[in-house]
């Protein structure tokens, strides 16, 4: 019968403990592997109090009855609130090394109390901590092994040309512009989706980018100060671009005093010879910069595409796209600018304007069972998200539809911008998350207005709301746990 219970015990602790791990890692996974983002900045605090603290406490606490409270709320807590998760834990080399450094650990810690009979609790804080420490030292370790790898594999492609992008936002947009447009005269590689860290470029470099590239695009993004420059000191770009700049992520920068300073790390590549800077960013001269943003004129933006012209060089472009979104012609801007750096002729670069395919998530128009969607849920911009809402007041017939959590990572002052916004347009408004919730509860004034704690329901009440003729705007899709 001890035997019996020793493995029971074995079993709980070593179960209890990985689950404890597929938590921890599953939340560093979302914050970009920052321990003190996911404990400072984590955006459901609550979170860490029912499924780490409290689970912690009562195991130190309970004794034999622990069992109990493990089979009976914990496991299945954490099973319920894994299963919610719209963004769930990716099963990466890094993720595996930990499960199986914690699972090896936890085991030989158990074994060894379990031989030596001193222990009559197995603990957690142990194989937890060491796993975490050890992850730490071994993902340093690999990453300057991988980073070493990527700078050799960059320097022997001697003739590429590489262009980096940063910005509060546009930046993929110009990024996938510009592919589009180049790809017609050179063999083009560019950072796929929103990859814009240096361990994300570096994996990129190192697994996927071919050895013929001729140009080489990469966006780069920042949490902090120093991060544009570490990205821009790897890939050495010859061509750099600095995008619209704003109160983005103004949590992080505390001003935007500092977003224009981390932003404008980019120049200091060390083989720079042309940027392209927006004029939200600086006015300072500088012999290898050309302004871009206000070169922009007769823009008709509608539910159809973007007539607009352009003017550089004492030339003007008269041009149209099936792109949507008025913004959109500033990163289409600069985009051609780079394209005629590049050797592209008008002819080409009005050919390559037109076919232009929008970028996935921003500002897509899909249409579906008789409804128009438009989907600008990779958008998390103030302006992006009011272009989007015009839009939506073009719409002819049928209600008008937004579903959103807000703004994430932004202000108080900037989300009653987007509500004042929303309550002279839409219909119904569907808010979800509770980040924003209280706020748009207090302010909205709209026909119907519903809120959702998480977007679980979220396909059930649209298919309930509206109907054929209706538009519906995705408005920044942000993940449950924020």
């Amino acid at each position: 019968m001890q035997e019996f219970e020793i493995l029971i015990n074995f079993a709980v602790n070593t179960l209890f403990v990985t689950l404890l791990g597929w938590y921890l890692i599953t939340n560093l996974q979302w914050y970009n592997y920052s321990f003190s983002r996911v404990v400072l900045k984590h955006h459901k605090p609550q979170w860490h109090v029912m499924y780490f603290i409290i689970p912690l406490v009562v195991y130190y606490t309970t004794g034999k009855f622990f069992l109990i409270f493990f089979l009976f709320a914990f496991l299945p807590a954490i099973i319920f609130w894994y299963k919610k998760l719209d963004k769930k834990l990716l099963l990466t080399w890094r993720v595996k090394r930990f499960l199986i450094l914690l699972v090896g650990l936890t085991l030989f810690q158990d074994l060894l109390c379990t031989l030596k009979d001193v222990c009559q609790i197995y603990g957690v804080f142990m194989p937890l901590a060491m796993a975490y420490i050890g992850s730490y030292i071994i993902e340093k370790y690999l990453f300057m092994v991988y980073k070493k790898e990527a700078k050799r594999k960059l320097a022997s492609m001697d003739k590429l040309q590489v262009i980096a992008i940063t910005g509060s936002y546009g930046k993929t947009s110009i990024k996938n512009f510009l592919v589009q447009m180049l790809a017609q005269k050179f063999k083009v590689y560019a950072t796929p989706r929103s990859i814009n860290t240096l361990k994300g470029i570096v994996s990129d470099v190192n697994n996927s980018l071919p050895e013929d590239t001729e140009i080489y695009i990469c966006e780069a993004g920042a949490r902090e100060r120093g991060d544009i420059y570490d990205i821009t000191t790897f890939v050495a770009p010859q061509t750099v671009v600095v995008g619209c700049v704003g109160k983005a992520h103004i949590e992080y920068f505390k001003s935007l005093k500092n977003i224009i300073a981390t932003k404008l790390e980019i120049m200091q590549s060390p083989r720079l010879q042309k940027a392209f800077i927006h004029t939200s960013v600086t006015d300072e001269f500088h012999e290898k910069v050309t302004f871009f943003g206000d070169e922009v004129s007769n823009i008709d933006a509608g539910l159809e595409g973007i007539d607009f012209s352009i003017c550089f060089d004492e030339t003007t472009l008269n041009l149209h796209t099936n792109v949507l979104g008025s913004f959109q012609t500033i990163n289409i801007a600069v985009a051609i600018r780079i394209a005629k750096e590049f050797g592209m002729s008008n002819d080409e670069i009005s050919k390559a304007v037109k076919e232009l395919e929008p970028v996935e998530h921003r500002l897509q128009m899909i249409k579906a069972g008789g409804k128009y969607i438009l989907d600008d849920g990779y958008n998390g911009n103030i302006d992006g998200m009011l272009e989007g809402i015009r839009l939506c007041s073009l719409h002819k017939g049928g209600q008008k539809v937004i579903v959103t959590p807000g703004l994430v990572e932004s202000t108080e002052e900037l989300n009653l911008k987007l509500i004042n916004a929303i309550n002279e347009i839409f219909d119904i408004v569907i808010v979800t998350g509770s980040l924003n919730a209280e706020l748009f509860e207090k302010h909205l004034a709209v026909k119907q207005k519903v809120m959702l704690a998480d977007k679980t329901n979220l396909t059930a009440v649209l298919a309930k709301k509206t109907k054929s003729g209706d538009i519906i705007l995705f408005a920044n899709d942000a993940p449950n746990f924020i």
